[in-house]
């Protein structure tokens, strides 16, 4: 879909994650998607193609 992906760094009080965020206008968003970060620090929107990444030092915890 998106032909230039955007990296976002997100932490750890950024989750649970979903794609789009709350700062997307309406008029450009798709379906929410929750993400999974907890394997890798790093999880991409099936829908954009944005990957998402933890910060340098961040862990996910338990919510």
């Amino acid at each position: 879909m998106a032909n230039n992906p955007k990296i976002i760094e997100v932490s750890a009080k950024d989750l649970p994650l979903h794609c789009p965020t709350d700062e997307v206008a309406l008029w450009c968003s798709h379906p929410r998607v929750f993400l999974d970060l907890s394997e890798t620090g790093k999880a991409s929107c099936p829908y954009c193609g944005t990957t998402y990444q933890l910060k340098a030092g961040e862990k996910t915890g338990h919510h």
